[in-house]
């Protein structure tokens, strides 16, 4: 049975590069290191789609083309069940964890990110699995620096990425492909003790 990895972001040039993005942005990446086919529109899922075979399993690339916030309405194509929802990986920025690091969960709440609420909505069950990115800031001691207010953290979340911190994620994309590599090759409790 085939794994759906799902990056998390908005369409849209404006949205390229933005902290909402990273998720898609890890997911594009995965795909150029591991070799998968190469993205297309469909827009009949509401989705641009790629995949291929990590190993000898088939893996299906999903990157919503609606809005965060309705980013359930394409993998209602792709998830039909909740047998299927526990071989899907959702992969998505987290204001919970400082900018560098990752965390993988399975069967957790949203945490009030809207994209995964639309998703639970969809797909009638939390029981899926998360690559979580930090997008936080942090203090030079490592305490999370998060942002508050609903104005404040809408305005981080669609910010751009600053050159240094685009240079702090490109071994946290490395760590995401290889994680994602190991969910899919041996299973999301092998991934978890390596990642986490």
């Amino acid at each position: 049975m085939a794994w759906v990895i799902v990056g998390l972001g908005n369409p849209g040039e404006e949205y390229d590069s933005t902290r909402h993005n990273c998720g898609r942005m890890a997911v594009e990446f995965f795909a150029k290191t591991a070799g998968l086919n190469g993205f297309k529109p469909d827009k009949a899922k509401k989705s641009i789609t790629g995949g291929g075979m990590v190993g000898k399993t088939a893996v299906a690339l999903v990157l919503p083309d609606t809005f965060m916030n309705k980013s359930g309405t394409a993998l209602a194509k792709y998830v039909k069940n909740q047998k299927a929802a526990e071989r899907m990986v959702v992969v998505h920025d987290d204001l919970d964890l400082p900018l560098g690091k990752i965390k993988i969960s399975f069967d957790r709440g949203s945490g009030g990110h809207k994209g995964l609420e639309s998703i639970i909505r969809s797909v009638k069950t939390q029981k899926f699995t998360r690559v979580r990115i930090g997008v936080s800031p942090s203090t030079a001691t490592g305490t999370l620096r998060k942002p508050e207010g609903k104005k404040v953290v809408n305005n981080f979340i669609l910010t751009k990425f600053r050159a240094h911190e685009l240079a702090t994620l490109k071994p946290v994309f490395k760590r995401v492909a290889d994680a994602l590599e190991t969910i899919v090759r041996d299973g999301r409790e092998r991934a978890m003790n390596k990642f986490n």
